[in-house]
């Protein structure tokens, strides 16, 4: 029995290394595929589609150059108004020496012309006159008779750039005995515009600078030159 035991100990022994023998080795070769399994093919386009490049502006804004250039780092700026064209003129001079696209345009717009120093609410003709009267002995010559729809007749003494010497001829005024005032005088004009393109990485801080926020318009705002 025990002989019998070896035995078939022996044999498993024996079969064990028989199976390692037969193992073949991993071996290089080639692994075939079914084309089946890698799903459908790619198709490649040699050139984009027109209408793919278009939809790009779309995406990003209204689909126009301008649009698509401000997104990717091209902005303008807008400087004025400019009363005089001589003065726009200037400016577009400093800013294309520097190698920046820029423009002068005009347009019609209401514009604060001064401080307006007034004597209203005037009677009559010979009101008016009498007053000049008054005025022209008191040292302001200047001054004359105003007649509009809406305000009826009143009497100028100057329309000023400067606050502080509107302030002094309507004390001046009052001194005399006469009620006068200051109001904003405006007026429909032709005014002009600087609009300047900046390059990627170009601030606006100097221009800001130089003229002040209340001249300089930015972002969407402003109008790039043509």
């Amino acid at each position: 029995m025990k002989n019998l035991l070896l035995l078939l100990v022996l044999a498993n022994v024996l079969y064990f290394l028989w199976g390692l023998y037969r193992q073949e080795p991993d071996l290089p070769g080639v692994v075939v595929i079914d084309e089946r399994e890698l799903g459908p093919p790619l198709e490649v386009a040699a050139q984009p589609d027109q209408e793919s490049v278009a939809s790009v502006g779309a995406i990003l804004g209204a689909g126009q150059p301008s649009d698509l250039e401000a997104v990717v780092g091209r902005s303008c700026v807008t400087v004025g108004p400019f009363k005089e064209e001589a003065d726009a003129s200037v400016a577009i001079l400093d800013y294309s020496s520097e190698g920046l696209k820029s423009a002068v345009r005009s347009a019609e717009a209401e514009i604060f012309v001064g401080h307006w120093v007034q004597i209203r609410d005037v009677e009559s003709e010979s009101s008016a006159g009498d007053v000049l009267d008054v005025l022209s002995e008191g040292g302001l010559s200047d001054a004359y008779i105003v007649r509009t729809e809406d305000e009826g007749l009143k009497i100028s003494l100057g329309v000023f750039d400067d606050m502080d010497r509107a302030e002094r001829v309507e004390l001046q005024a009052r001194s005399l005995g006469l009620e006068a005032d200051i109001s904003p005088r405006m007026a429909e004009r032709t005014v002009h515009f600087v609009d300047i393109g900046l390059p990627p990485g170009r601030g606006a801080g100097a221009i800001v600078e130089q003229y002040g926020e209340d001249r300089v318009l930015l972002r969407e705002q402003a109008t790039c030159p043509r």
